[in-house]
């Protein structure tokens, strides 16, 4: 029988910001999805687009309410993350990146900085040592933005090649891979297969009543309906003004006081200040008064 412990706390689900991803080949409405979900997410607030796509997203701005900043090559990741902070910064309520997969294999992505590294004499170990701290903050930055975000992915067909019992090379379909880093499926609250006839089947959802279901566009309010009721569902999370606050005296510890307070904030099991409850402001405000211990320098003599 399990006996109380300091390290455990009880378990409780807060409200969530939505981070989606929509995955598809060419031609499957990938971004007409994605737009159609953030008008259900935004409740009225702002959406951001993020377009690497050619400004295809501005197509439907008959259809849809949204500002939009069209980029262009380098696909640096470092970029999209001073454009998230200005997102937020803004205010917008949602923000749809479309798409992604330019900032992983477009020109002056993820593959692009980890191929000149290995041109300049590097090993590919080393070359990735450039490019997953990159790739990394990048995520970083999509978990961290305080309000919804929902990303586009280009798919290709995956094979595998296996010996079937006389001996022989069989090709295997597998299905539609995004065009993004191994295992990014798992970053997300909800993954979404986008196919040529417009449907999404949930491939990942850590909302149990939508696995593995499959929705056309004239269902889509089903699925968000859903969805929105279930990030709903919780312990509510901080204010932007109460986040601000927060971090704010995060900054203003001093280098060591922070590294205490990463490692003080993990071992709390605490999450990112911008999903931070309510019910645990006042651990959290402890911890950085503890960690503020570690702030102070040496004096000179």
């Amino acid at each position: 029988m399990a006996t109380n412990s300091s390290l455990f706390t009880k378990a409780t689900k807060s409200q969530a910001k939505a981070r989606i991803a929509l995955a598809g080949p060419s031609g499957a409405g990938k971004t007409y999805w994605a737009l159609q979900i953030a008008t259900d997410l935004a409740e009225g607030g702002e959406i951001a687009v993020i377009d690497t796509e050619r400004s295809s997203a501005s197509l439907y701005a008959d259809k849809f309410d949204f500002s939009t900043l069209s980029m262009a090559p380098p696909y640096d990741p470092n970029r999209l993350v001073s454009i998230l902070k200005e997102a937020e910064d803004a205010g917008f309520a949602v923000v749809v990146i479309d798409s992604l997969t330019h900032f992983w294999s477009g020109k002056g992505g993820v593959l692009d900085i980890v191929n000149q590294a290995t041109s300049k004499g590097k090993n590919s170990y080393t070359a990735w040592a450039d490019g997953t701290p990159l790739h990394q903050a990048m995520i970083d930055a999509i978990l961290a933005f305080n309000g919804h975000v929902i990303v586009t992915m280009r798919a290709k067909t995956e094979y595998t090649m296996d010996k079937n019992a006389n001996g022989r090379t069989e090709i295997t379909k597998l299905g539609m891979a995004p065009q993004q880093r191994d295992g990014i499926e798992y970053e997300f609250t909800l993954f979404l297969d986008v196919d040529l006839q417009h449907r999404v089947t949930v491939s990942k959802s850590r909302c149990s009543t939508l696995a593995d279901r499959t929705f056309t566009t004239h269902e889509g309010n089903e699925l968000m309906g859903e969805f929105v009721n279930w990030l709903g569902a919780g312990d509510e999370l901080i204010s932007k003004n109460l986040k601000d606050g927060i971090d704010g005296k995060i900054r203003s510890l001093s280098d060591s006081g922070r590294h205490a307070l990463k490692g003080l904030w993990s071992e709390a099991g605490l999450p990112k200040v911008a999903n931070l409850p309510i019910s645990r402001i006042a651990e959290a405000e402890e911890l950085i008064s503890k960690a503020s211990g570690e702030t102070s320098e040496p004096e000179e003599e």
